[in-house]
């Protein structure tokens, strides 16, 4: 798995920070061989770290004067399907609710802040009210979290124009597109807004290869998700709202936060006099046995 991204400038930049969330996580689900981030101009100073949700986030500085700066990073990592504890699923939606039932598992106390309205998702009231056709009263959590999945998909239409990064989840209601953060944002409003606690999930998605035709390198893109908190178990079930789909072998976490602006793939700060930028991203989830024979 490769992740390159790409800076130009037309000036030079004296001086670069960066930080990125490029390297997977260690998951009882997911175990990783390898992973590692290079950057050109090779920075000065360059530092692993681990931040408060647990994501390996790596923070650069780039001191050489530069026109363009590329940051890449190759990962190689083993997933397995994740099993749900269907008695939990069957629970109410409503005892999904750490503020207001604290003690109806251990883990309410860490999925709290989770359940809390988040910059990039507003509880904005449409959110609301589109969310309570599918949290209906008494109705199985398992069953609403899928019925909602299900209407995302169906009524919001994938557009990569049709939003940019700082779009807000009143934007997506207003349009009805957007791309896969911005259904991450719509999901974590609906739930959040109904008391429930549910995480923005940053990673990828492996493609499948078309028939007769050879896998597109850098066809893949980053991807996003949403995990909920399932009390009982303590586990977090995670969908996938663009592609109406439970979290599978084919996704790969690398981090999770309360929305986007927690774990961007890179940001950062420039010093420069520079007024044009352009930036490029290519990402290619290859399974191992696609790769090349040597």
């Amino acid at each position: 798995m490769t992740h390159r991204t790409t800076y130009s400038y037309d000036d030079d930049v004296r001086s670069s920070f960066g930080l990125a969330h490029l390297r997977p996580r260690e998951l009882p689900w997911q175990q990783v061989s390898s992973r590692g981030v290079s950057i050109d101009p090779a920075p000065g100073d360059i530092t692993d770290d681990t931040d408060c949700y647990g994501n390996v986030v790596s923070y650069f500085h780039v001191n050489e004067p530069h026109l363009q700066l590329t940051i890449d990073a190759a990962s190689e990592v083993s997933v397995v399907p994740t099993t749900y504890d269907q008695d939990a699923l069957a629970e109410p939606w409503e005892r999904a609710r750490p503020i207001l039932n604290p003690t109806i598992s251990p883990g309410a106390w860490a999925a709290t802040e989770f359940a809390l309205e988040s910059p990039k998702a507003r509880h904005v009231d449409a959110a609301h009210e589109y969310a309570s056709a599918s949290l209906t009263l008494g109705r199985p959590i398992g069953e609403a979290l899928t019925d909602l999945m299900h209407r995302i998909k169906t009524d919001f239409h994938y557009d990569k124009t049709a939003t940019t990064v700082t779009s807000t989840v009143a934007d997506v209601f207003e349009t009805r597109a957007g791309v896969c953060q911005d259904f991450a944002h719509l999901a974590l409003a609906c739930l959040r807004s109904h008391g429930m606690a549910a995480r923005y999930v940053s990673g990828y998605l492996a493609t499948r290869r078309t028939p007769g035709k050879p896998r597109l390198i850098g066809a893949d893109a980053s991807h996003a998700w949403v995990a909920t908190w399932i009390p009982g178990s303590d586990q977090w079930l995670a969908f996938d709202p663009t592609n109406d789909q439970l979290v599978s072998d084919r996704h790969v976490t690398v981090a999770w936060g309360r929305d986007y602006g927690d774990v961007p793939p890179v940001k950062g700060v420039i010093f420069t006099e520079a007024k044009k930028s352009t930036l490029r991203v290519a990402v290619d989830v290859a399974p191992i046995e696609d790769e090349p024979q040597g």
